[in-house]
């Protein structure tokens, strides 16, 4: 019985240094991780929070899928939606190919029509280029026709610079004018 009682008195004090022993432990990783420690802990605490909203978001969305798949009503009405959505988008496009398809027709009877213009031009022997500029104008004008003489413009601009000028004479009038320095030494004390 004297062994129990060893063994008893032993027990605590066993238990009493492994516990200060924990005691240091945990108080040193505490005194050097501490901070560390809170704030991985709140870090682990908001992402758990945005990751369990997201998960019963996306459980939410998996059984209205699952709910919609087993009535056949809602999948006719969506499957409908979607066609009438897709119809009304190609007859939109038709429309806007139809309107380019006439553009096109009317550019190329325009084209057509200046063409025949630009012949019977030719044919009656006048200048088909001022008669796609000023169409009409001269067949009303009485008198004799001008058409083989073009005038030219004017230029009402005066010119930039004098006839004479030449940038490699050094003359030009500037007031800048560069001059070569002195040859010799540099003139100190």
């Amino acid at each position: 019985m004297e062994r129990d009682g060893d063994q008893l008195s032993a027990r605590p004090a066993l238990e009493a240094e492994g516990l200060r022993f924990l005691h240091v432990t945990v108080g040193s990783l505490l005194a050097t991780y501490g901070w560390y420690i809170v704030f991985s802990c709140i870090l682990l605490y908001v992402v758990f929070q945005k990751l369990s909203t997201r998960l019963r978001a996306l459980r939410q969305r998996h059984l209205d899928q699952a709910a919609a798949a087993l009535e056949p009503d809602v999948v006719v009405k969506r499957q409908e939606a979607l066609a009438a959505a897709r119809l009304k988008m190609q007859e939109e496009l038709n429309a806007q190919v139809e309107k380019h398809k006439e553009k096109l027709r009317q550019l190329e009877e325009e084209k057509r029509r200046q063409k025949i213009e630009m012949w019977d031009s030719m044919q009656e022997g006048k200048s088909y280029k001022g008669n796609t500029r000023k169409p009409q104008q001269e067949e009303d004008s009485p008198g004799p026709s001008t058409s083989s003489v073009i005038p030219k413009r004017k230029s009402d601009r005066k010119p930039l610079r004098g006839g004479g000028y030449n940038p490699l004479s050094g003359e030009g009038g500037g007031t800048c004018s560069w001059r070569p320095g002195r040859r010799g030494p540099s003139s100190g004390g």
